[in-house]
C-alpha cells in the first residue's frame, strides 16, 4: 500500500531529474479501477451523495463541506469543521485532481478514492454517523436514492460499497487541465509570463520535482519526511513535527513526519498551507520549504518568481450543475 523512498533516495531523485522530464501535462481524463468503471449514472449518484448532509449524524455535514468544489477543493481552514462544530488536527487536502493520486489522506492510509469516501462519514469527528449500516438505511428510507442506485448498480443496490463507488466515481470527474503552465509546455510559450518561467526553472534546479514530480506535481504516490531539517524556532511558531504522519497509522517509529507528498496544482487556491494548516501564506510556504527542506534560504526574488509559477499551475474548473437531492416529503432525519 505504501510507497516509500528514503531520504537518499529522495535526494538523488531530485538530482537526476530533468527540466524537460519533469514538465507533463494534465490528463483530461482518470484512471477507475477495474471493478468501479466510471458511467453517467455512477457519476449522478455520487454527485449528490457528495452533496448530501444526511450523511452526516447531524444533517449538517457533506463531503462538500470540507471539499468545496465551488473553490479549491477543499475549504480554506487550518483544520476543517464537522459535526457539532468539532476540529480535527489536519488540514483538509483539495479533492481536485486527487483521482491522481496513487493513495489518499495526508498519512496515504486509504489506497484508493473508494477507501477514502468511506472514512468521513463514520469518523465521529467528521459526519458522525455511527456504522455505514446507519447510513445505508438512512439511503434505503429516501425513494430518489432507491431510483438513483437502481439506475447506476441494480435493483437492490443501496450498499456501502456501492455508495463509496459512486463517490469516487464524481471524484475521478474533478480535474482541471488547461492551466497556463499546461499550455505553455503544449507549446503556447506566451502562456506564462517572463518570471513565472524563471519560477518554472527554479522549481527545476532547486529539485523541487524531485518529490513533486509527475502531470500532477504529486510525486506518483510516494512518501516524504518533512521537516527534513530540525528548526526550533520554526516548530515553536508552526508545530509541524506534533503530528507524527504516516506513523499514526502504521505505529512504526521509522514512519514518523512521513508525508504523502500532496499535489501543488491550484495550490494558490488551497491556503493554508501544509498537514495542520499553520501557514497562512504561499509565499511563507515556499520559503518555509526551502529552508527545511533543502536548507537554502531563498532570496525573495526567488521566492516571488516561485510563486509566480505556482499561480500558473491553477487549471480550468469544469462546469457543474449542482445535483437536487431527493426529499423526504413529510418527515426528516434530524
Amino acid at each position: 500500500m505504501f510507497k516509500i523512498r528514503s531520504l537518499a533516495a529522495v535526494l538523488a531523485l531530485a538530482g537526476s531529474v530533468s527540466i524537460a522530464s519533469a514538465w507533463e501535462t494534465l490528463p483530461t481524463v482518470a484512471p477507475a479501477p477495474e471493478d468501479n468503471a466510471t458511467t453517467a449514472e455512477k457519476i449522478e449518484l455520487g454527485q449528490m451523495l457528495y452533496h448530501d448532509p444526511r450523511l452526516s449524524s447531524t444533517g449538517t455535514v457533506a463531503c462538500a463541506s470540507c471539499h468545496n468544489t465551488m473553490l479549491g477543493g477543499e475549504d480554506n481552514r487550518p483544520n476543517s469543521m464537522g459535526v457539532h462544530g468539532q476540529t480535527g488536527g489536519r488540514s483538509a487536502p483539495t479533492v481536485w485532481n486527487s483521482a491522481f493520486n496513487k493513495v489518499q489522506f495526508w498519512d496515504g492510509r486509504a489506497a484508493s478514492l473508494e477507501d477514502q469516501a468511506a472514512g468521513p462519514v463514520t469518523n465521529p469527528i467528521e459526519m458522525g454517523m455511527k456504522s455505514w449500516d446507519d447510513v445505508v438505511a438512512r439511503l434505503k428510507a429516501i425513494e430518489g436514492y432507491q431510483q438513483a442506485f437502481e439506475k447506476a448498480f441494480g435493483k437492490e443496490a443501496i450498499s456501502k460499497d456501492n455508495a463509496t463507488k459512486a463517490i469516487a466515481a464524481y471524484e475521478r470527474t474533478l480535474i482541471t487541465p488547461n492551466s497556463p503552465y499546461d499550455k505553455y509546455v503544449d507549446g503556447d510559450k506566451a502562456a506564462l509570463t517572463e518570471q513565472q518561467v524563471r519560477g518554472m526553472d527554479k522549481v527545476a534546479e532547486l529539485g523541487c520535482t524531485g518529490c513533486h514530480s509527475g502531470a500532477a506535481f504529486n510525486g506518483a504516490g510516494m512518501f516524504q519526511k518533512f521537516p527534513v531539517i530540525a528548526n526550533g524556532y520554526f516548530e515553536a511558531q508552526y508545530h509541524f513535527k506534533k503530528d507524527k504522519g504516516l506513523a499514526e497509522v502504521s505505529k512504526n517509529p521509522a514512519d514518523e513526519h512521513l508525508w504523502k507528498v500532496p499535489t501543488l496544482r491550484n495550490i494558490a487556491l488551497t491556503a493554508p498551507y501544509f498537514h495542520n494548516g499553520s501557514v497562512k501564506t504561499l509565499e511563507q510556504a515556499v520559503a518555509l520549504m526551502a529552508q527545511l527542506q533543502l536548507g537554502k534560504e531563498l532570496p525573495k526574488e526567488d521566492v516571488a518568481d516561485i510563486v509566480a509559477f505556482l499561480n500558473a499551475l491553477t487549471g480550468e474548473f469544469p462546469k457543474q450543475k449542482m445535483p437536487v437531492l431527493p426529499g423526504t416529503p413529510g418527515t426528516t432525519f434530524n
